[in-house]
């Protein structure tokens, strides 16, 4: 752009002298052939003008075209400076990556070294964790071999205890007839004696009916899962022990019935009128805790032809987790004994059915699921395999009376007891055949009961509660 004007000022420069000269040499001629050389002059000038507005035109726009390109280059000045900058500032990002670079490699061999020392740990750590948990699986395996071990024998012992308790209960029966040298077979019907007495001479053949009686037990085999009533067995003995075998005999028949007349002192009486659906009484509270093992006892007199509902508890999800119940369309004097429905168990319960009081006691454990069925004082039914390892759980309602279709609810007549209930008692143990048998005479209640009639917290409009000095003496 530079070039281009100077190039313009010079032909101006050369052009304007050649003008003037040729102006002052036309004055210098005669008049006469002025008149063409003016006209020629008056063109030039017009094209000089013309010529000078092309050239102001022109230079316009050389200046204006300079004036763009001034600001061009101060633009890529500033840019040139901005790019600059950029530049300085990634050569700084750069050191700053490198110097970060160089710290995180030093990091990750750090870690890498401390990793593996962590590795080298966790490897001793995880064989040490093996040799455990391999000591462990062997210590559980021990422990469950002699947990189950102990359980076996816990059993075997439940069930000699309990096959003990029949045959004492059976020879302290036999103590009267003993004493007054009577050798009548079957159960005398009076009641046990409370006190010691003074043996006479035939007392002596004790110990031989004892050792008789213990055989006669063994050859009868292992019990099986089965409720019906336990019947005494035996084989025929050798020549000379006629009178073992009498006693033996007596002494699988039973002690004697325990009548209400000989105990006294059992606590508060409910009377259930009719099987009114309104005729209920609820246990309060239930049970607070989970159950492996439960015992309920009680004296019971009915007027009905069948049982009714002795025992309902219901939960939310099962509204028969434990019942003891019978109803109009099952055989006469038959019960079931329900853990956890379906799973239930018919016990045998005719002798009830006499319109008379009588003593029931029925016994279940988790372990093994073994079960005893006592009826004043005598073991008429027994199993196992019965809900073994299972646990009753707390929280739900606890009704007598009534069979529970829903919780405190759903209560059917044709399911309702009719008859009294005194002395009942609930423990969250097995009882042993000694504590039935005092139970049922009157002789010592058991401890850690959990469950009275003193925990009847409501009933129906009709059921009666009454204290009375003895069973036979109330209504």
């Amino acid at each position: 752009m530079g070039c281009l004007w100077r190039k313009t000022l010079s032909f101006c420069l050369v052009f304007v002298p050649i003008y003037l000269h040729g102006a002052s040499s036309q004055e210098a001629a005669p008049a006469g052939p002025r008149k063409p050389f003016f006209e020629r002059l008056r063109r030039l000038e017009e094209q000089f003008r013309r010529f000078q507005e092309v050239t102001l035109t022109h230079l316009q726009s050389v200046a204006s075209n300079y004036n763009v390109s001034y600001n061009v280059d101060l633009r890529f000045r500033s840019l040139a400076e901005e790019s600059q900058a950029v530049a300085q500032a990634v050569n700084r990002s750069q050191a700053e990556v490198q110097e970060e670079l160089a710290r995180l490699r030093a990091w990750v061999r750090k870690a890498w070294r401390r990793g593996r020392k962590v590795d080298t740990r966790l490897r001793a750590l995880d064989l040490t964790l093996g040799e455990r948990s391999q000591q462990q699986a062997r210590e559980r395996k021990e422990h469950k071999a002699q947990r189950d071990a102990l359980q076996d024998s816990l059993a075997r012992l439940e069930g000699l205890v309990h096959s003990q308790g029949a045959r004492l209960a059976a020879l302290e029966g036999r103590l009267p007839v003993a004493h007054r040298g009577t050798a009548t077979p079957g159960p005398a019907l009076v009641p046990a004696p409370t006190q010691p007495e003074q043996l006479g001479p035939s007392s002596l053949k004790l110990p031989r009916d004892r050792q008789e009686l213990r055989a006669a037990s063994e050859h009868r085999g292992p019990q099986q899962d089965s409720s019906a009533p336990l019947q005494g067995t035996w084989e025929p003995p050798a020549p000379g022990s006629r009178r073992a075998l009498s006693g033996a005999a007596t002494a699988l028949r039973g002690p004697p019935q325990q009548g209400p007349g000989d105990t006294c002192s059992v606590g508060p009486t409910l009377v259930f009128p009719n099987a009114s659906t309104e005729n209920v009484v609820f246990l309060r509270p239930s049970f607070s805790a989970a159950l492996r093992a439960l015992s309920f006892c009680s004296w019971v007199r009915t007027t009905s032809r069948h049982l009714g509902t002795l025992l309902s508890y219901a939960t939310e999800d099962n509204d028969n987790k434990l019942v003891l119940h019978g109803r109009d369309s099952m055989p006469p004097g038959s019960i079931h004994f329900v853990i956890g429905d379906p799973a239930f168990r018919e016990l045998p319960l005719q002798p009830l059915l006499d319109g008379q009081w009588h003593h029931v006691c029925v016994i279940w454990t988790s372990t093994q699921g073994r079960y005893w069925l006592h009826v004043d004082r005598r073991l008429v039914a027994t199993g196992s395999r019965f809900r073994q390892g299972y646990e009753i759980p707390p929280g739900g309602s606890l009704v007598l009376g009534q069979e529970q279709d829903s919780i405190a609810g759903g209560f059917d007549s044709s399911e309702g007891f009719v008859g009294s209930m005194a002395g009942l008692g609930i423990w969250d143990r097995a009882l042993v055949p000694g504590e039935v048998a005092n139970l049922a005479t009157g002789k010592e209640f058991p401890t850690g009961a959990i469950l009275t009639l003193a925990n009847a917290a409501s009933a129906g409009e009709l059921v009666q509660r009454t204290s009375c000095p003895c069973p036979e003496l109330c209504p």
